[in-house]
């Protein structure tokens, strides 16, 4: 497996707008719909990517832990699914409700969200504030397939509580690493 940070997105930049389909409901929503009162997270991640895998209790976890505290996630896959069937929206959808997702699973068949995010690899992180301005793009944690080190989902459960807390976005934030987007 090739290895890819994510690319850079300033704070403060405003959330790109997009309306997707819903994998599990079926249903074309949009950005304003999902997005918490208090901030927003935006997960690129997809079905077979060994690290996604890795992660996806902790998303989880995270995301049932923070959603109660006003926090909105959303998963977008943009893989190519022509190319990896795994991908397509059918088997995201049971994905999705085999680990009981709490947010919506979005399918980006043009892949157009996420060149506007200039999402690079799966898993691919962004936190928003309230007024969907970016605090946070970067990794989830430390902890990758092998290496020993437990989730925790401590990168962004710190980025979250600066979100939740009006503090300052995190200084350090090391980028995501994981594996590429599909490309058409």
């Amino acid at each position: 497996m090739a290895l890819t940070e994510s690319n850079s997105f300033e704070n403060g930049t405003l959330a790109p707008q997009f309306s997707l389909q819903d994998v599990v409901t079926g249903k074309l929503v949009n950005l304003h719909e999902l997005k918490g009162d208090k901030g927003t997270v935006i997960m690129f991640i997809c079905n077979h990517c060994p690290f996604v895998v890795h992660v996806n209790t902790q998303l989880v976890k995270v995301a049932n832990y923070y959603m109660s505290k006003g926090i909105g996630f959303v998963a977008i896959s943009s893989n190519d699914a022509d190319s990896y069937p795994q991908d397509r929206p059918e088997l995201m959808k049971q994905v999705a409700t085999n680990l009981k997702y709490p947010f919506p699973y979005l399918y980006d068949e043009t892949q157009e969200v996420a060149k506007t995010y200039d999402a690079a690899c799966t898993p691919d992180f962004y936190v928003f504030d309230a007024n969907l301005k970016a605090t946070y793009h970067g990794q989830l944690d430390n902890s990758r397939p092998g290496n020993g080190i437990a989730v925790t989902g401590d990168a962004l459960r710190k980025a979250i509580d600066a979100v939740l807390n009006n503090e300052a976005p995190l200084e350090n934030q090391k980028p995501s690493i994981g594996c590429n987007i599909k490309w058409k």
